[in-house]
Formats: structure tokens, C-alpha cells, sequence
């Protein structure tokens, strides 16, 4: 049969129509996406009018973020009002969750009801906006009874957004803090027969009430009767109220899916769980030496930790000093080159590394050099020099908030910087040389816990390269001459989710051979590159599709083929390092990425621990393409074991000795066999609240440094043996360097260093 050409015609027609129609809604619905890109961004920027005019053109109020979060999350961390509103009017959605932290925007505000007359509005306001039923929100009715805001709860209870937990949380709540109004609304509630209360025995809460030990993070709580009523204590400052529901359980008060519970047992209750969410965290009793029960007074509660905690003044047999150096054999000086020394593996084996010191006192103190400024970069060395860099604020803020918390705000300062580099003469502390890299206001802000002046130096025999991200790359002599610098741009490196939220740039600069090489995750245009380390002239760069990271990329030789520069971010990634050319990929991994990859028996470990992957990967070289596990694999030929949780944040891990150390920003410490992955302890280091500083390791020994200025030197090997704990009467969020028989520990005021060089007797400075 032939074809009609007519019909050929009006077929190629309609096909021409239907193709331009498609290229015609595409073109539509990709303006569509770019007007809301523009919302969201007014509304991160808290751009009120441009929102408004937004809105008035049409844009869509719930256009969603690449992490799924609309204008109104942004309106509401901002706690702009007259924008919530302004959305709200719009159809703004309040029950929009995101994609990555699971919240709403309601989720985002909830917790700030005390903190201003606009957060408790913008509550009111969001809440009014919901539907009739849907998911409990029994943490904001929480919230709100907390903050004694009452028409917040009546809407709440109105809607029936609240479980039946939730509402008699809220009501125990509302007694504890007299609200009696509250208390009988709540109560009034609660369906019929769930408002009765639970009376517990005085027999009962004999056999309960002790003192109960959690072996993973080394806590000891105790349940004991106040005039109040029932109370966990996990700490000294964080106190619980409980709340019985029958004889084996309590509620935890203020909590509305937090239980205690006891596993049924004859006599003495003898553990309990602790349940948070999803999480359980099993305590076992306490005993005393002749296994009788331990009481509930905290004067006769005997202090359990993971191992026994020296002090300075402890040893291994009553009365004996501590040794003031590892017994092990003093080598020749090495230099500490680089941020973790050399190939940042953190390794000071020979060097004659002090255990014992006291930094108010001046134990072991060899000198104490002033430092100016503000600087979270660590001490390198060569020869008989310390190099250091450091931003000098002219209206001299310095100001460091450190501790665990989840603030993403930045410092809002805008006062000039100097950038500076100093020499200092490693033998006395004293200055030898200092160095304007340049001066003016910050291109970017910095986070509370960062600095102006975070990477950390490399140096060789010939030069010193500095680092101070949107300020500039600076290549000194060991004179302190310029010998080149080079205008890397504004390196704005920022919270991923709302990138107006400004931490400021660290990854330091690696020295390899005649390259340097720099990592550059940022807001927008990431890139790796290498600079001829002579004239500073650009040899290679690679761009890169990754948002803000703050790690230090890392070396692995590869016996086979080229030096592999293995970069930590949202995707991990593998370059030749002479080339730049990409060799291989592998994900998933966190979002935020701080700690840097080390090297190890001739493998890669790379970890991250900021949601949603908290990843530890060991990897060969020598890998091409994407090398990312099928699904429910943990290991393949270039991946030899990974761990899908238990990667560090912060803090660098430290492989020594055939194993892997990684410690978290909480102070909890895994012990890995390197080799295959193999769990071989845990342990909580030390009494500190938070730990920056990445460990270092010296014969034997483990240096673990935490933000409050306490180094706790831990044996190394199958089990946690803490050796000594030391105190430098300073904030300490820097990696300590060793060299020459001298530990350099930079606090927040001045670089100490501790021990004795081989050539001198011990000074005082």
C-alpha cells in the first residue's frame, strides 16, 4: 500500500506542532523554575520588597530549594514576619518538609518561642495555616506550653494535631511549671480514661532508684526523688524529670517520645533502657566493690568511667612519678611541613613527644609566645623555625564560641583584617620575622568557631606557601621575602542549605615536589588546581561540581600508576596529581565535609559525619570511574570495607600501627583494624565536651586535643589505656605539631611549646 503524500504532510505538521509545544512548556516551566530560584534566593536574602514583588507576578510560594525547602523556611530563620505573612497570604504551604533535614518550616521556629515577640507570631501565624488533622506536632504543643503560650496550644488541640503522648506530656509539663489553666485544658482533652495518672509504689521505687552506667559514651546517670518528683541524672547540668506510666516505665518530662524503661527483673531492677526517638541507649547498675547496690546520693555514687582517668600527678603504682617521655628511641629532628605533618598522617614517632605538662603552671613548658589575632591555622616547621599564620582584626575582635551546638550563624563583622605571617625561632618562642600579607575588610564572613586565617601553612626547604582563602595564596622564603602571591577570587564557602550563611575558607595548601596544590570547594565555580611552586603560575585546574567543603586533600602513591590527590566533599573524589584529570568518584557522603582523608598502609580512608551519609570508606588505588557500592554492599575490588555510620566530623581520624582512630567531636573514640574494618573498641576520651583539634600520634601514644585546652595522651593499641590528661589553661582548636623532642600546641592566645629540644636545657619564657 502507498501512502497518501497529503497525509504525509499533515502527519510531518502535526508532528512539527506537537515538537514546538513540548519546547514551548519546557521553555515555560523552566522560567518557572528560575522565578522561584529567584524567590527563594530574596528569601534567603531577606529581600522583603523583592518577595513581594515575586509573589505579585505569580511566582509559586512553594517553589522548592535543591534540598526541597520553600521561601517560608528562609522567612522564618530570618524571622521576617511581614514576609511569613506575606507568603502565608500567598498559599505558602507550612507543611512542606524538606528533603535533607526532614522538617517544616514550622520545624525550623518551634524552639525560638522564647526568644522574641516575632518568633512567637511568626508560631501563631504558621499555625493558623494549618490543615484540619494531619501529622501530630506534639514537640511544637511542647513548645508552646513551655513558653506558656496558650492560644498556640488551643489551636494546636483545635486542629487535633496532637496524640494522645503528646497531650499527656503536655499536661505533665504544664503541672511541673503550675500552669494550671494549661494542666486542666490539656487534661480536658485527653480522650476518656487517658487522663488517669499512675501512682508508683515507695516499694517499687526503692528497687529502682541507684546509680547506672552506659558503657558507649561512658555516662553514669542516676535516679533519685526530689521534692518535685522523679529525676534522671545524666549530668550535673542536664537534669531530667520523669514521670511514671506504670511500674517498669516513666515518661521523660518535656518530651513527648523520650521513655525510661526498665527491663522487668526479680528484686533490684538492674537495667533500664533510654529511649530518644528511635535511638536506645541501654544502662546497667552500678555496684560497689562488693556488689551491693550503689546509692542514689550523689556523695556516695562512685564515679564510673571507660578506664581509669590519671591525672598528672597518677601513674601505673602508687606514688610514682609519670614518665616525661615515651620510652622509645629519639631519632634525628624531622620538620612538621604541613597541616598533620608529613602527608598529613599526624606521625611524630622519634621526636622525643612530652606526656606530662601543665600549661597554667608551666610544667614542661619550654616557652609561650603571644600570638595576635585570631587564627585556628596550625603550626608547621623546618629546621629551627615555627611558621604561623593569623588575622589581626584593627577593632580587635577575636572572639571564638566553642563547645557543641548547632549554630550555623555567621559573625556579623566587617572591621579591617590584617593578615599576617610570622617566623618564630623554635628553640626560645621568640619572633623573628613578621609578614603583612595584605589588609582590608573580610570578602566573606566566618563562622563562631572559624577564623580568618584557618588553613594551615605547607613549607619546604625552599619556601613557605600561605593560604588565606579569598584574601589571597602568599609563597615565602624562610626570610620571610614575598616571592609570589596569586588572587584566587572570593572564596565564599557557606552552609549548603542557605548559602548567605558565610564559614569562611580552610583547606590547606599541599607542597608536592615543584606543585602546589589547592582544594577549592565553594558556594559556586569549585575547583582543584596546581600552581608552579616557583613563579605561582597556574599548571592545571580541574573544575568541580561540589558545593562548600573545608577539608585538606591528601596524597596516596600508587606503586602502579600516578600519586592519586584524594579530595573529601559530598563526593569523594580521586585526581591524577601531576594532570589534574579525574580518575575516579565515590558517594554517597555527608553534605558538610571537614575532616581529610589520610593514608595508611597503602590505602585511603575518608570519612564524614554530617547527615545523611556519616560514612568511613577505605580505599585501594588505582581505581577508575564511579566507585560507589551496590546497595547493601560494604565492600568491592576497590573499596576494601566501609562502615555506613561512625564517620568523624570534625576531627581528622589517625591511622597508627595497623589501626584506624577516629574520634568524634563529642569526645567518643572507635578503634578500627585498618585492615578489615573490624570494630575493636570504643571509648569516651576524657571528661572534655567537644573536640576540633585532629590527633597526632608519638610513640606508642595517642594525642587527643579538645576545645577547652585539655590534651588526653592515650596508649595506642586493643583496648583504651589513658596515660595522662593535661591542661593548657587556654581554648585550643588546633592540630598540635612536634619536632625535636617540642610539642606546639596554639591556643586561643598564644603557641606553647611543650617538652625539651635535644640541644638545650629547659627554658622559661
Amino acid at each position: 500500500m502507498f501512502s497518501d503524500p497529503s497525509s504525509s504532510r499533515f502527519s510531518r505538521s502535526c508532528l512539527g506542532g506537537f515538537l514546538l509545544l513540548i519546547t514551548l512548556l519546557g521553555s515555560s516551566l523552566g522560567a518557572a523554575e528560575k522565578k522561584g530560584d529567584e524567590l527563594i534566593a530574596a528569601a534567603q536574602a531577606n529581600d522583603l520588597a523583592k518577595v513581594r514583588a515575586l509573589l505579585a507576578d505569580g511566582v509559586d510560594p512553594n517553589a522548592q530549594s535543591r534540598y526541597g525547602a520553600t521561601a517560608l523556611f528562609f522567612a522564618c530563620d530570618k524571622v521576617n514576619l511581614e514576609m511569613v505573612r506575606a507568603l502565608l497570604d500567598r498559599g505558602a504551604d507550612p507543611e512542606i518538609k524538606d528533603t535533607f533535614y526532614g522538617t517544616t518550616a514550622i520545624g525550623w521556629v518551634q524552639g525560638s518561642l522564647d526568644e522574641s515577640d516575632d518568633h512567637r507570631a511568626i508560631v501563631l501565624a504558621l499555625v493558623q495555616n494549618l490543615r484540619e488533622e494531619g501529622e501530630d506536632l506534639d514537640s511544637l504543643l511542647l513548645a508552646a506550653v513551655e513558653a506558656e503560650e496558650m492560644e498556640i496550644a488551643r489551636t494546636l488541640i483545635a486542629r487535633q494535631r496532637v496524640s494522645v503522648e503528646g497531650l499527656r506530656a503536655s499536661r505533665d509539663l504544664a503541672r511541673s511549671q503550675d500552669q494550671d489553666e494549661m494542666a486542666q485544658e490539656l487534661t480536658a482533652a485527653l480522650p476518656e480514661g487517658e487522663a488517669d495518672e499512675f501512682s508508683l509504689s515507695a516499694e517499687r521505687w526503692e528497687a529502682m532508684q541507684g546509680s547506672y552506667h552506659n558503657a558507649e559514651f561512658g555516662v553514669t546517670a542516676r535516679l533519685q526523688r526530689a521534692e518535685d518528683g522523679y529525676q534522671l541524672f545524666l549530668s550535673e547540668d542536664d537534669v531530667r524529670g520523669l514521670v511514671p506510666r506504670n511500674q517498669n516505665s516513666f515518661a521523660v518530662l518535656g518530651s513527648a517520645d523520650s521513655t525510661l524503661e526498665f527491663e522487668p527483673a526479680e528484686g533490684a531492677s538492674l537495667r533500664f533502657i533510654y529511649q530518644s526517638g528511635e535511638r536506645r541507649h541501654p544502662f546497667e547498675r552500678v555496684t560497689t566493690e562488693k556488689g551491693e547496690v550503689a546509692s542514689a546520693d550523689p556523695a556516695a555514687t562512685p564515679r564510673v568511667e571507660p578506664d581509669p582517668t590519671p591525672t598528672v600527678a597518677d601513674s601505673e603504682s602508687p606514688g610514682a612519678e609519670p614518665p616525661m617521655s615515651p620510652p622509645a628511641v629519639r631519632t634525628a629532628a624531622r620538620p612538621w611541613p604541613a597541616f598533620r605533618g608529613a602527608n598529613r598522617a599526624g606521625n611524630a614517632d622519634g621526636q622525643g613527644v612530652p606526656t606530662v605538662w601543665d600549661g597554667a603552671t608551666g610544667v614542661e613548658v619550654a616557652w609561650k609566645t603571644p600570638i595576635p589575632g585570631l587564627g585556628l591555622a596550625s603550626p608547621v616547621v623546618w629546621g629551627d623555625r615555627v611558621f604561623l599564620a593569623t588575622a589581626v582584626s584593627v577593632d580587635g575582635d577575636d572572639s571564638l564560641k566553642t563547645g557543641l551546638y548547632g549554630d550555623v550563624s555567621s559573625v556579623e563583622d566587617d572591621s579591617v583584617q590584617v593578615w599576617k605571617v610570622l617566623a618564630l625561632d623554635l628553640s626560645s618562642g621568640e619572633v623573628l620575622w613578621e609578614q603583612e600579607a595584605t589588609r582590608g575588610q573580610p570578602k566573606v564572613r566566618r563562622h563562631l568557631k572559624s577564623s580568618h586565617a584557618s588553613p594551615t601553612p605547607a613549607v619546604d626547604a625552599k619556601r613557605l606557601v600561605v593560604s588565606f582563602g579569598s584574601a589571597g595564596l602568599y609563597c615565602y622564603d624562610h626570610a620571610g621575602k614575598l616571592l609570589w602571591k596569586k588572587d584566587l577570587g572570593t572564596l565564599s564557602s557557606g552552609w549548603f542549605y542557605d548559602p548567605t550563611y558565610e564559614w569562611e575558607f580552610a583547606s590547606s595548601p599541599i607542597l608536592w615536589g615543584d606543585k602546589v596544590l589547592v582544594q577549592v570547594d565553594i558556594s559556586g565555580d569549585s575547583f582543584v588546581a596546581a600552581y608552579d611552586a616557583t613563579s605561582g603560575e597556574e599548571v592545571w585546574r580541574t573544575e568541580r561540581d561540589e558545593i562548600s567543603s573545608w577539608g585538606t586533600p591528601t596524597l596516596l602513591e600508587n606503586p602502579n600508576g600516578p600519586t592519586e590527590l584524594i579530595t573529601n566533599a559530598p563526593t569523594i573524589r580521586g585526581y591524577d596529581a601531576s594532570t589534574g584529570e579525574e580518575l575516579w568518584t565515590l558517594s554517597p557522603n555527608s553534605e558538610i565535609t571537614v575532616a581529610s582523608p589520610v593514608v595508611g598502609d597503602g590505602h585511603a580512608f575518608v570519612t564524614g559525619g554530617y547527615p545523611p551519609a556519616r560514612p568511613i570508606y577505605a580505599i585501594r588505588p588505582g581505581s577508575r570511574g564511579s566507585l560507589d557500592l551496590p546497595e547493601d554492599a560494604t565492600a568491592s575490588e576497590a573499596i576494601p570495607w566501609s562502615a555506613e555510620r561512625g564517620g568523624t566530623y570534625i576531627p581528622t581520624p589517625i591511622h597508627y600501627r595497623g589501626q584506624l582512630y577516629v574520634l568524634h567531636n563529642n569526645g567518643r573514640l572507635v578503634a578500627y583494624e585498618a585492615a578489615s574494618g573490624e570494630e575493636i573498641y570504643r571509648a569516651r576520651v576524657g571528661h572534655s565536651e567537644s573536640f576540633s583539634a585532629s590527633p597526632i600520634a608519638a610513640d606508642g601514644l595517642l594525642f587527643f586535643s579538645s576545645e577547652d585546652g585539655t590534651t588526653y595522651v592515650v596508649r595506642a593499641g586493643d583496648r583504651y589505656d589513658l596515660v595522662a590528661t593535661n591542661e593548657l589553661s587556654e581554648k585550643l582548636m588546633t592540630t598540635p605539631a612536634a619536632s625535636d623532642g617540642l610539642l606546639l600546641l596554639r591556643g586561643h592566645r598564644h603557641l606553647f611549646a611543650i617538652g625539651q629540644r635535644s640541644d638545650r636545657e629547659p627554658a622559661s619564657r
